[in-house]
């Protein structure tokens, strides 16, 4: 998996815009949400926060840019198909992911029709996204290296090439090394690493229940 932009807004300082279409006010707010968990109850916050809103719309898209494996829309009482699935093709389109966006509406009292509500949900995702700050998200791996200690030297001067962080060591009879490893380089970093010790170092991944 690449490295892809994710919002740099969090749950708790959620990013903000607001739009008045026809004396309706459309408030939308925008968070990092790492899971389809995050994004529900992001939502819920949203609900209770904004609980004397018309409506809350809301979209997610909680995995990477375009990916459709995590998402979620709803209308909350809009007419079907006017709210929540334009938002969330908005989400889609955007080249950012792990992102859910709720849309608060306080009706201005001035019907807009389907076509209009369409347009406004679409809108005010829109303008939130175009000044949303994001950050890039690189998914790691964690590695547990077993090395002998003539060649941990070299492995240290290693580790900056592959952006690999040390996150702890033991040593025994040999260095016992765990790393923080960009996904995307392990193969290389493999090639580097049996190449500085002969083939003698180990390496595995840790899995998230061993960490």
């Amino acid at each position: 998996m690449s490295r892809y932009a994710v919002p740099a807004a969090s749950t708790g300082q959620p990013h903000c815009t607001e739009i008045i279409i026809r004396r309706s006010r459309f408030l939308t707010l925008c968070a990092h949400t790492p899971g389809p968990a995050a994004a529900r109850a992001f939502v819920e916050e949203i609900r209770r926060r904004h609980a004397d809103a018309t409506h809350n719309c809301w979209a997610y898209a909680a995995g990477a840019p375009g990916h459709t494996a995590q998402i979620g829309s709803s209308d909350d009482g809009e007419p079907h198909g006017t709210a929540g699935r334009p938002m969330l093709q908005v989400v889609l389109h955007s080249n950012v992911g792990e992102l859910c966006v709720v849309v608060s509406r306080w009706f201005g009292g001035v019907k807009l029709g389907t076509g209009g509500l369409v347009r406004a949900y679409q809108d005010s995702v829109r303008e939130n996204l175009a000044s949303l700050s994001l950050v890039e998200r690189v998914p790691q791996i964690r590695l547990a290296l077993t090395v002998e200690y003539a060649h941990v030297d070299a492995l240290r001067r290693l580790l900056p090439t592959f952006e690999a962080r040390p996150a702890g060591e033991e040593y025994a009879a040999q260095a016992h090394l765990t790393l923080l490893l960009p996904e995307e380089h392990l193969s290389q970093f493999e090639l580097a690493l049996a190449g500085l010790s002969n083939g003698s170092a180990l390496c595995r991944q840790i899995e998230d229940e061993e960490a």
